[in-house]
């Protein structure tokens, strides 16, 4: 094999045997019609510098490449090197290689960052399908089929989606186009409606598992800064009237301003404060360990929340979770409720401002009665925890998320199911033996104030007399 190049090599010519003979020492090797016998390689160089010093005397331009040969005259020259390794004559670093491959993205990279080059810079990118997506997010995919998977009709998604569309709006980038608005909530909403890992939602979209672990808390943040404020709030004068006239026709009991309820979200056991998290009473039904967080929601009529403290851990009894809320400081105060009950469960205290059942055995009838009102207005707050378990069911089972994060995406949950109640938008699949329920505890100290006392005594005497006692239609 003979290696030449007519501009460039006409005073330097061997053949494979001389060439090969510089590298070995061995051999006498013919430079420019002098003959040396060298063991060095430095030899070997100079010579090379040798000749590239007399081109530029002759003003020739060597574009030297041992990436693809030589450009002279406006022609490039491929130059082949064979078998020879040439490691100890190059510079022995690192170099940075790009794979080019049927999966790689190609962009462009001189022209692009404003340089005059023409050289395109190759990124790799994982090749993934976005077709199923797509056919979802098509105009002629059945709204029955995409309430089944994302807990909402299609109405209601779009509506989330304009109101969210200014909070996680990306840009355009030089390596690649942003994520659609459409497509980064419906990640957030698709997984907190299966209760899917992260691993299927990233096949599903055609995104990274990383990505959609982000976006979901991404677009929980959004849920809770833009739409929470609208959705999820505390009832002003007016509506606390409509609240409370019906409350009292449900139960009878006037001046009720909502029904509170706790229950607790499974969670994989936390690297610290273990303990805390341990729910006895679910270990002891379940037979197996469990680890919870509690959420505590004041609900309307209507099963609405109106206020929600969340992420306590699972070993607090309901009136400890109470008592650590921000709610109980604004009740206790007076400031909140201007007066109006709050109904909770046999697992709270009574206090001056809440109502519970008597847990005392050997009840009279004006308590028996009492006690059928309450649990009137208690079913409401249950049911309404029972369907949101049941539109997110990532709330039903253990979830790979950190601690840290879940009060952010529970808290999602609760405004999401708000939208969806107000919109009338109704589940399809039925929750009546879903199992979301919780045990209580009575409460040890079950009474806090004796005038509340006294009160809840004068008010189930008042219910039994006037003909409410026994009655479950009032309508």
């Amino acid at each position: 094999m003979e290696i030449s190049s007519s501009s460039l090599f006409d005073d330097f010519n061997w053949s494979e045997t001389d060439f090969m003979g510089a590298f070995s020492g061995n051999r006498k090797r013919t430079v420019s019609g002098f003959e040396e016998d060298s063991s060095s390689v430095m030899e070997f160089l100079s010579a090379i510098l040798a000749v590239d010093g007399n081109l530029k005397m002759s003003g020739e331009e060597p574009l030297v490449g041992l990436n693809g040969g030589n450009e002279i005259g406006g022609k490039r020259e491929q130059i082949d090197l064979g078998h020879v390794d040439l490691s100890g004559f190059v510079d022995s670093r690192p170099i940075k290689r790009v794979r080019f491959d049927e999966d790689a993205t190609t962009t462009t990279s001189d022209e692009s960052r404003g340089g005059g080059g023409a050289t395109q810079r190759r990124v790799w990118v994982k090749s993934r399908s976005k077709a199923w997506w797509e056919q979802v997010d098509s105009p002629f995919f059945p709204d029955s089929e995409f309430k089944k998977g994302f807990g909402m009709s299609k109405a209601t998604f779009n509506m989330i989606c304009d109101e969210l569309e200014s909070a996680v709006t990306k840009k355009d980038t030089m390596l690649r186009s942003a994520i659609p608005v459409r497509q980064r909530v419906a990640v957030c909403i698709w997984r907190l409606a299966t209760g899917e890992a992260l691993r299927e939602v990233s096949k599903r979209f055609g995104l990274g598992i990383s990505t959609c672990h982000k976006l979901v808390l991404e677009v929980s943040t959004a849920i809770r800064t833009i739409l929470m404020p609208k959705f999820l709030k505390w009832p002003d004068e007016q509506k606390m009237m409509e609240v409370t006239k019906k409350f009292e026709s449900i139960s009878g009991i006037p001046n009720v301003s909502g029904a509170m309820y706790t229950s607790h979200i499974p969670i994989i056991a936390p690297k610290v404060n273990v303990g805390s998290y341990f729910n006895k009473r679910h270990t002891e039904r379940n037979r197996k360990p469990s680890y919870t967080v509690t959420v505590q929601g004041v609900v309307d009529p209507n099963g609405i929340f109106t206020d929600i403290s969340v992420g306590w851990p699972g070993s607090l009894s309901d009136d400890q979770v109470l008592e650590k809320s921000s709610f109980y400081q604004g009740a206790s105060r007076g400031g909140l409720l201007r007066g109006s009950w709050i109904v909770g469960n046999s697992g709270h205290a009574l206090r001056d401002w809440l109502l519970v059942p008597y847990t005392n055995n050997g009840l009279s009838w004006s308590q028996h009665a009492y006690n059928e009102k309450v649990e009137a207005i208690q079913t409401i707050a249950k049911e309404s925890f029972s369907r949101m378990k049941a539109r997110w069911r990532c709330l039903q089972k253990r979830t790979e998320m950190k601690l840290q994060d879940l009060p952010l995406v529970i808290g999602a949950c609760c405004i999401l199911h708000n939208i969806c109640e107000m919109r009338n938008d109704e589940l399809d699949y039925e929750t009546e033996n879903a199992g979301f329920f919780d045990d209580e505890m009575i409460e040890e100290n079950p009474v806090r104030s004796v005038i509340a006392m006294r009160t809840r005594d004068q008010l189930a005497q008042k219910l039994l007399h006037h003909d409410h006692a026994g009655t479950w239609s009032f309508l």
